[in-house]
This record gives C-alpha cells, structure tokens and sequence, in this order.
C-alpha cells in the first residue's frame, strides 16, 4: 500500500513536472519573441537617429548657405550704393551701365526670393521632421522601457520555474532513493512472510489434522451421550444459562452510574429551574407582595409548585436500574425490567411538560404587553418561547425511543433486534438536540436577563432570580452536554452487547424465557458454588458452647455498627445535598460580591476624581453627617477641631470605631431577630395553608393519602429549601451592604484625619510666618 501511494504521488509530480516543462516552453518562446521584437525597435531607433543626424547635416549646410547668400546681399547693396553717384556724374554714358545694373539686380532679386522661399520651406520641412521624430523617439522609448519591463518579469517567471523545477527535481530524486530502500525492505519482508506462510501451512495442516480427530471423537460422543440437541429450537435454546461475562456485567454497571450521577444532576438542575421559574412569576412582571398576579400567572405558579413530584421519579427510576444490574445478571434490553419503569416516570414528567407549556407561552405574552416590555425584550421572550416548545418536543422525542426500548422487557413483538441500533443511535442524535436547544435557551435568557437588569424598575429581588435562574439553565446545559458526550461515546459498545445471550441463538424470545434463564442461572451458581464449598472441619462441643457467649455479642456489636453504618452513609448524602445547595449559594453570594465591589470601585472613583479645591468643604459637611447621625460621634469629633497642635488620634479612632461596631452588633441582632420573626410567620402560614389542603384531600380521596403524603413530604421540603435560600440571600445582601457601608466609613474617616492633620500642618507654617 506504501508503495503504491508512493508510486501514485511519484506519477502526480512527474505530469506536474511535464506541465510545468511545457509552460516553461512556452515562456521561453515569448521571452525570445519579445528580444527579437526589442532588437527590432533598437535597429528602427538607430535608423532614425541616422535619418536624424542626415537632416541636421542638411540644415547646417542651410543655414551655411544663407549666410552665404546674405553676405552677398549686401556687398551687392554695397555696389549699388556706390554706382549710384557714379551714375549722377556721367548719366549720359551711364544709362546703358544702369539698364545692365537693373538686370542684374532683378536677377538678383529673383535669386534672391527664390532661395527665401526655398530656405522657408526647408526650415517648415525640417520642424515637422524634427517634431515628428521626436514623438516616434519617445513612443519607441516607452515601448522599450515597457518591453524592457516584460522581459525582466519574464526572466523572473523563467527563474523561479527554473528553481522549482530543480527542487522538484532534488525532491523526486529522494523520493526515489527513499521508494528504492522501500523497496528493497519490502522485497525482504515478503522473503520472510514467504516463508512465515509455508510455516503456517504446515501448523494448519496439523491442526486441521488434530482437529477432524477431535471432531470425530465429539461427534461419537454426542451420538451416544446427548438425548437430544436443545439448541436446535430456538424456544428450547433461550432458557439455556449463556457464558458469565463478569467484564461485561462490571462494564455495564459502571456505565449504570454513570448514567445514575449525570440523571441526579439533571434532576437537581430540572428542579432548580422550575422553583426559580416560580418565583420569578410571583415576582415579574407584577410583585406578589405589592398587588396580585394575574389569574393565568396564579395557575402556572400552582402547576411549578408540583414540579418535584414529577422530576423526582426520574431519579428513583434511573436508581432502582442501577440496582437491577449486578454481576450476577445478564444485562440486555429482555432483561433490564426496571426501564420501563424510569420510561413511565419520564412519561409522566413530559405530560407535566405539556401541561405547563400553554401557560408559559401565555406568561411570555404577558411580559411582552406590560408597558416594562421593549423592543429588544419582546424580542428574546419570543425566542425564549421557541426555545421552550422545541425543548418539550425533545423531550417527547426522546421518551418515544426510550419507551422502545424498554419494549423488549414487556413485550416480545413490540420492537425487532434489527431495530435495537437505529433506535439507540437516534436516541443520541436526541440528546445532543437536547443540548442544542438547552444552549439556544441559556443564550437567550443571558441576553433576557441583561436586558432586564437595565430597565430602571428592576429590583435587585428580579435581579438575584434571574441569576438564579441563569445558573440553572447554565447547569443544565452542563449535564444534557455530559449526557449527550456520554451517550455518544458509549453507543457503540450498546449496539455490540445486544448480541449478549444464548449461544448460537438470535437472543431471547420472551420476558419469560429470560426471567427463566436468569432462575437457572441462580440455580447452577448455587449448584456450583456448593460443590466447590470445602468442608470445614468441626469444631468440638465444648469449645463451642464456650465460645457461645463471644459469638453473640460479636453479632450484636455487628448488627448495631451495621446501624451506626447506614445512619452515617443517609448523613454523607444529607450533607452531599447541602453541600450542592451551598455551593449554589456560594456561586450567588460570589455574583453579588462582584457586583458590589463594582459599585463601591465606581464609587470610589467618582470621589476620587471630584477631589480637588473642595476637599476641606467636604470633609467638613462629612463630619457634619455624622455628627448628625449619633451624638456621640459629634462629641469625639468636637475635641479633634480644638486648636491643639498634638490632637490624640488613636483615641479618637478607637472611640468611633467602637461607636460603630457597636452600632453595627446592635442592627445585625436587630435584624436576625426580625428575619427569625418573619421566618417563623411565614412557616407558620404556610404550615397552615398546607395543613387546609393535606385535610381537604384527605376528605376527597383516602384511598390515595399514602402517595399525597409522600408528595407533600418531598414539596415541603423543596419549599423549605427555597425559603432557606431566600432568606438567606436577603441576610447575605445585607451583611454585604454592612460591610460595604463600614469600608466607606473607615476611608472616610483616614481622609478626615489626613485632612485634619494637613490643615493643621498648614495652620502651624502660617503661625511660624
């Protein structure tokens, strides 16, 4: 294969290389081409300057020959002027001289405007050939620096092809060394694989040989041993105990809980956002406790009340599945009986679904026409609208193929094994549309919530919901992705255990004939198990009755650690629960810390930058605040303005600050009690109205009270949970806003003190001038 693909590279670079030869070609033609026509011009350049010079030549003699005739002119107007006295002496002997000069001077004339006109016309025809070979000098000088340019372009074409066709060159000759020595390799490892097959002929001619041996002796055996073959019967070969794979049985649990731990955390992050949801709804758009909600918010808020007995199922069904898978069983789809119930728990859940998603659409549609909405939020709650039907649809979806697969388990003919891969594979392309629609939802409600925490009628009650909210959502998202990515990586492996059954069989025919096969398996473990139990040697009476005593406080000290063991694992989960609800709490208080330390670092700035001229003005109207506030402050202050030049600083400190601490002790008991008051009216409202409606169910189903008061316990509780938290969070704020107002306190104060001590400095530079 290395070869070939080296052979196929080696051909695709040798046509590269042709093509690049033929172009190379063809650019060296054009090249040659435009040197011949660059030669041509520099030949037409030269007769032109040739041309040029003859004409120069031409005009020189020209010009030579005007001066010629011009001095000429004038020794002729020269002998004139000296025969016309001449001729005023002797007129009479003259006239014929004066016929004879008047000739000659119209010859001369005519001479004369003949070589005028002829050296006019040369200098016109000289001009226009001196203009006309300029313009062809310079055409032919930009054709040239043009000419000169393509073929230095070209010559860089034709170099760098040149150096390309070199380093393909070097490349194909290595790769040809290196195939060469590929080559010879291969030609040796076939030499050898020749001769590892003539070894292996001979094994297989053996074996084959110790095999019909062996084949026949089985076959004698079974002829004369077996009554009959129970595999031939596929109803017959069911009930047969296939091999234990105890690997298999410890892979399939631990994927068990792993799925366990992802459900729990779906679960928690479920029941998180359906009570903040709640909330939310008594809080937005119309607070609860200022006027009432309306009617269509009043029935939502009732339906997300009972979310916990609806979401809580999902978990005890995924732990009894667990449960159900031990190394002793043989897990398949006929086996795991307890699927069905965790589909009948997640049926349950998704009618809870579809009974809130009017309600909440209808929410949405509310926010949108109060008067609060915008533009931008109107815009997220119909996307977030959106988000919640496709999130029931998923749900839906993936309930259909989980109630497929626990088909196998309930009834034979519900779902064909060809069918069991198409259905486990579109159960993880439904998980990861979960995830999807999970992050659209925690998108959008980030973008909701922000828009929210802007408008100027947004209390911080909306505002710690909302990211309450948010961390839900984001949690969620979290363990649909971990589902998702689990599932994914792990389907492969179901599509290859559902061959797990009887041997050379389909698999299990029925419920029945595999509840059959694991009784039989319990049997001949047991039956197995014994004959390998060795005998214990026996132990004398005596010894016996003597060590009667130590053996029953042994099992009394052992039943009560095994008490001591359960009560402590219920504890570790009690303070795991705890645990996840404080750090949820913690993950808020550290929100609101950031926020804080925000503002107080906005605030800071501000007054940092509002320094200036004024300072002294306004640490004098701060001392006037406080000593507004207490008495006793005014009068620590007071003793600090006197005109002593040594003021006692540390004193004064420290009697503000005890001042303040004691202010502060004072509000936080002040406060507790009051949370502890409000805290303990409330439980006792609620314990009455939840005592009303525990009396009025009780009157109109008893037959039922076993199961309401297994949903009212586990409603109380999420209730008490939420109130926890609630309270919680408002005790948090309002240590935080404490702290907050102790720390402006304190850098109020050092600046007084600065303040004060300058000013002094000040007043003391004064007295000494």
């Amino acid at each position: 294969m290395a070869s070939a693909e080296l052979q196929g590279k080696y051909q695709k670079l040798a046509q590269e290389y042709s093509k690049l030869r033929a172009q190379n070609q063809v650019l060296k033609k054009g090249v040659v081409d435009e040197q011949a026509n660059s030669a041509a011009l520099k030949e037409q350049l030269k007769m032109k300057d040739q041309s040029l010079r003859k004409l120069q030549q031409e005009m020189d003699s020209l010009t030579f020959r005007n001066l010629q005739l011009a001095k000429r002119v004038e020794l002729l107007q020269d002998e004139l002027a000296l025969s016309e006295p001449r001729g005023k002496k002797n007129k009479k002997s003259g006239e014929s001289s004066s016929q004879l000069s008047q000739e000659q001077k119209s010859v001369f004339d005519e001479d004369l405007q003949k070589k005028i006109e002829e050296n006019e016309r040369l200098h016109i025809q000289f001009f226009e050939a001196d203009e006309q070979h300029k313009h062809v000098e310079a055409e032919l000088r930009s054709r040239l620096a043009t000419l000169e340019m393509e073929a230095a372009q070209h010559q860089a074409v034709v170099d760098g092809l040149t150096r390309k066709y070199m380093e393909t060159i070097e490349k194909l000759q290595n790769d040809k060394a290196k195939l060469e020595v590929k080559s010879q390799t291969l030609e040796k490892e076939a030499k050898e694989c020749r001769l590892r097959t003539e070894e292996c002929q001979l094994q297989l001619k053996n074996l084959h040989e110790d095999l019909s041996g062996r084949l026949e002796e089985s076959l004698s055996i079974i002829t004369e041993k077996v009554p009959f073959n129970d595999t031939k019967y596929s109803q017959y070969n069911a009930l047969n105990v296939p091999l234990h794979n105890r690997r298999h049985q410890l892979k399939m649990r631990d994927i068990a809980g792993q799925a366990l731990a992802f459900v729990q955390d779906l679960v928690t992050a479920l029941l998180n956002f359906h009570t903040y949801t709640e909330q939310r709804i008594q809080i937005f758009p119309v607070d609860s406790a200022i006027d009432t909600i309306s009617p269509l918010n009043q029935k939502f808020s009732q339906y997300l009340h009972e979310n916990a007995s609806y979401v809580r199922p999902l978990e005890e069904g995924m732990l009894h599945l667990f449960e159900s898978i031990t190394e002793d069983t043989v897990t398949v789809l006929e086996t795991t009986v307890k699927l069905k119930t965790f589909s009948e728990h997640l049926t349950s859940y998704i009618c809870f679904l579809r009974k809130i998603l009017p309600y909440q659409l209808k929410s949405l549609e509310e926010e949108c026409e109060s008067s609060l909405c915008t533009s931008a939020l109107r815009a997220r709650n119909l996307e977030l609208s959106q988000d919640m039907k496709k999130m029931t649809a998923v749900f839906e979806k993936l309930q259909t193929y989980i109630v497929l697969l626990a088909l196998p388990s309930t009834e034979p003919d519900g779902l064909l094994r060809t069918n069991y891969s198409s259905v486990l594979t579109n159960v993880g392309a439904a998980l990861h549309g979960f995830h999807d629609v999970m992050k659209d939802i925690s998108k959008h409600y980030s973008q909701k919530a922000t828009i929210e925490h802007e408008l100027p009628t947004a209390t911080q009650k909306l505002i710690t919901t909302n990211d309450c909210i948010l961390s839900s959502v984001v949690a969620l998202t979290n363990a649909a992705g971990k589902i998702a990515s689990f599932f994914s990586n792990n389907v492969d492996y179901f599509i290859a255990s559902l061959s797990y059954g009887p041997k050379a069989a389909s698999g299990f025919i029925s419920p029945l004939s595999a509840e059959c096969m694991l009784q039989y398996k319990k049997k001949a473990a047991a039956y197995m198990k014994a004959l390998r139990k060795p005998l214990l040697e026996s132990v004398p009476y005596e010894e016996a009755l003597a060590n009667r005593r130590v053996l029953l406080s042994s099992t009394e000290s052992r039943e009560g650690l095994a008490q001591q063991v359960q009560q402590s694992l219920e504890k570790i989960s009690k303070l795991e629960q705890e645990k996840e609800h404080w750090m949820l709490e913690a993950q808020l208080a550290k929100i609101k810390l950031e926020k804080e330390n925000q503002r107080i670092a906005d605030k800071l700035r501000s007054t940092s930058s509002g320094q200036g001229l004024g300072l002294a003005q306004e640490n004098a109207t701060g001392v006037n605040v406080v000593g507004r506030e207490e008495a006793s402050a005014k009068a620590v202050l007071e003793p600090a303005q006197s005109t002593s030049l040594v003021p006692d600083v540390e004193s004064r400190e420290d009697l503000i600050k005890n001042h303040y601490m004691a202010r502060i002790v004072e509000l936080t008991s002040q406060l507790q009690l009051a949370d502890s008051k409000s805290v303990h009216f409330y439980a006792e409202c609620r314990a009455l109205s939840k005592r009303l409606a525990l009396a009025e169910k009780s009157k109109e189903a008893l037959t039922e009270e076993m199961k309401v008061a297994v949903q009212n316990i586990s409603r109380l509780q999420d209730e008490l949970t939420t109130t926890k938290r609630s309270y919680e969070d408002q005790l948090s704020m309002m240590s935080d806003h404490l702290c907050s107002m102790n720390e402006t306190l304190s850098k109020q104060r050092e600046e007084i003190d600065t303040l004060k001590m300058s000013s002094k400095g000040n007043s003391k530079k004064n007295k000494s001038r």
